[in-house]
């Protein structure tokens, strides 16, 4: 089966209870890219930009990080194939933002940051896109940060590495076990 990036979008968008944001962005838009359309709305540097953000909400632990997966790559195809000229717009005006906030906050861009720092300014982003998307109207665009957050999460945990090194991974899964045991700590089956 053959399956394209649109209609695995709404169908993860289905199964998380449509809390994706963009559910609706991502069945509007064709889904059709290439590498030299994509580079034509971000820059390489901003890709590395968003390799440190993602990275950050999903750092190297007992797993690689989201900057290991290149989760950066897959936001910029997202954002350029699934996402509306208007929320395109918010997305690099978010990225332009957490920069200028850096600098404000620590004197230095988002880059330049020591890791305790990016992870301060990104908690208080995320308390700031939670009160935002419980206010919001229906018709209102999402916050910035929430669509970089879940870009990040859906980007990693379908790439290679989140798939098979975070989660647990079977190539060719058995029959189903709705028994299975289950210990406190054991990663989650991306199978």
């Amino acid at each position: 089966m053959n399956m394209n990036r649109r209609d695995l979008l709404q169908n993860v968008a289905i199964l998380l209870g449509g809390s994706i944001v963009g559910g609706s962005v991502f069945s509007m838009s064709g889904c059709n890219s290439t590498d030299q359309a994509v580079n034509a709305l971000f820059s390489q540097s901003q890709v590395d930009f968003m390799n440190e953000i993602a990275d950050t909400i999903l750092p190297t632990t007992s797993s690689p990080g989201a900057k290991t997966a290149n989760v950066g790559k897959f936001m910029s195809v997202m954002v350029f194939d699934c996402y509306e000229a208007s929320n395109q717009k918010i997305f690099m005006e978010g990225l332009k933002k957490i920069d200028e906030l850096s600098e404000k906050k620590f004197g230095n861009s988002f880059v330049k940051a020591t890791a305790a720092q990016r992870t301060e300014l990104l908690q208080g982003l995320d308390k700031e896109q939670k009160e935002y998307q419980a206010t919001k109207t229906k018709e209102a665009p999402s916050h910035y940060f929430r669509m970089m957050k879940e870009l990040s999460v859906l980007g990693y945990f379908s790439s290679k590495e989140g798939a098979t090194q975070a989660l647990r991974y079977l190539p060719i899964p058995g029959k189903y076990d709705g028994s299975f045991p289950y210990k406190k700590g054991d990663k989650a089956w991306a199978t």
